[in-house]
This record gives C-alpha cells, structure tokens and sequence, in this order.
C-alpha cells in the first residue's frame, strides 16, 4: 500500500442537469428531491457516493485493492466473510477470537480497507463485524460529501408519455396505448460540498494520493458512465478544491467555501444552460497555507 495522504483537502463540485431527474424521491413518487420551504433543489449524498463507486469499479474493475463494498447485487456480509476467512476466525465465533487476540480490530479493519476502495475512501458500517462487538464494524472514512443544493430554486415537471404496447390481453380490448408520467427538471445547477481529512486517512484507512487522484477522476467524470433517460442530460461542469499544506488544516472549511461563489449572469431571468451562470473564485482573499486548484 503506498502511504496515506499528508494534506487535508476541501472541495466544491458544480453539477447541471437538463430536462431529467436528477435524484427521486420515492416519499415523493420519485419527484426530484426539493426543499419545501425554498424551493431550492437537492441531492443527497448517498446519490453522489453511488455515482463514484459506479465509476471506479467500472474503471478499475478487478484490479486488487480497488474493490468496492457497496455494490448492487453482493449482500454486505459476503465481502465480511472474506476478511473472517484472512484472520483464520468463523463470524459466529469473532466475540471469542477477540478475548484471545486484541489485534482482532485492526486485522480485520486493514484488510477491508486494503481491499476496498470505498471503505478505504468514504468509509462503512460493517454489520457482521458490529454483531461481534468489533470496534472496527464502524470505519469513519477521510472523505465526506454533504447533501448538493441547487444554486436556484427549481420547478420540478410532471410530464404525461404513452406507449403502444398493452401491458396484458385483456387491457388491449379496452385501449391501444398505456400512459405514464415523468418528472424532470427544465435545467439546474447544484452544488456539493466535500472534505478530505488527511488525518483520519493516516490513522484508520490508510487513503492514499493515488486514491486521491482517482477521486477527483471519478468525481469529474461520475456522470459520464450514468446516462440515462430518467436522468436527462447530467454532466459535472467544475471541481474546485482546496488543498492545505499541513495535515489537520489552515484554515476553517466554511471560510473556503464562502469563496466560492455562483450566481446567474444579469441579464438572464430563467437560466437553461450552464453558460447562463458565472462561478469564481475569491483567490486575492484565499488564506496563507492553503491553494486552489480548478479542475474542469
């Protein structure tokens, strides 16, 4: 394993859409996800997490230390199992294994995150591990992403298709199409916010800066393998990030993100395109010890 990241890291991902849906709600009948009192559109950040997952296993696919935990189809305790067989312990037994071995934790922590890529990045809950009383069911990643917001309020669509094929025999003596309904939105800028603790990476998962690097390829790029009717035209239009010359920081997190600014252009009243917007960057105000980089 190469060596964990020795800089804390903030960073800013401006995402659009344009006539899909970019994060349903099935409280809502898979409505775009809105805030109710603002207006203001938003994704949660499991969404966002699935996308990179999806992307860096379609990218790396088996290659070793690149796994990923989280994954359509793999019950979770599948993946626990493996680590149970390495250490030389069956599940049902790990409450005694731990009396005798007080290492247990940390065997079984660092060949999950060895092997996993999303373990070893966002960190996971490990049931099998939590019923065996193992401090290490519950890893705490370095990188976190919190909830994306729309930088305008949106105005979700509902919008009525048909089909010709009936779905049964008796349906098709009554009616030749079918109906159905889809919820878009006409156009929206969102923004995420995330932070990468460099000192979590060194004393739990070990996230590395080739980690680092195929984070930011996988951020920039989480779309581009995720198209969809549903989700309509989606593309990742910048990531800002902040990078601190030390470990635990330079500077407070939110002061760097309040440089961050994205409004739409003046002379534009309903915007349609990312181009109706204009992002920058306060960098005459960005403190000592810490630089930005912008990466479209």
């Amino acid at each position: 394993m190469s060596e964990p990241i020795k800089n804390r890291y903030e960073f800013v991902v401006f995402f659009d859409v344009e006539n899909g849906n970019p994060n349903g709600d099935p409280d809502a009948g898979n409505m775009p996800r809105i805030d109710p009192e603002t207006g203001y559109g938003l994704v949660t950040d499991v969404c966002l997490k699935r996308k990179i997952r999806n992307y860096v296993e379609a990218v790396k696919e088996d290659v070793p230390g690149y796994r990923i935990y989280v994954k359509d189809g793999v019950p979770l305790n599948r993946s626990d199992v493996e680590a149970c067989d390495y250490v030389g312990v069956e599940p049902e037994k790990l409450k005694e294994a731990k009396k005798k071995d007080a290492d247990l934790d940390r065997k079984l922590r660092d060949f999950m995150c060895e092997n996993f890529f999303d373990i070893r990045t966002f960190g996971a809950v490990m049931t099998t591990f939590v019923k065996g009383a193992l401090n290490c069911g519950q890893v705490r990643g370095p990188v976190q992403l919190g909830f994306a917001r729309s930088v305008d309020p949106i105005m979700p669509q509902e919008i009525t298709i048909t089909r010709v094929a009936i779905t049964t025999e008796a349906d098709a003596e009554k009616k030749g199409t079918e109906m159905g309904r889809k919820y878009i939105v006409p156009y929206g800028l969102y923004r995420a916010e995330g932070y990468v603790s460099a000192n979590l990476a060194r004393k739990t998962t070990g996230f590395s800066e080739e980690d680092l690097e195929l984070l930011w390829q996988a951020i920039l790029n989480m779309f581009e393998l995720d198209h969809s009717a549903a989700r309509g035209k989606m593309a990742v239009r910048e990531l800002i990030v902040f990078r601190h010359d030390s470990e635990l920081g330079n500077a407070p997190a939110y002061q760097l993100f309040d440089l961050v600014k994205a409004s739409h252009k003046s002379d534009v009243t309903t915007p349609r395109a990312y181009s109706d917007y204009t992002v920058t960057v306060d960098e005459e105000h960005i403190p000592e010890g810490v630089s930005c980089t912008r990466m479209r």
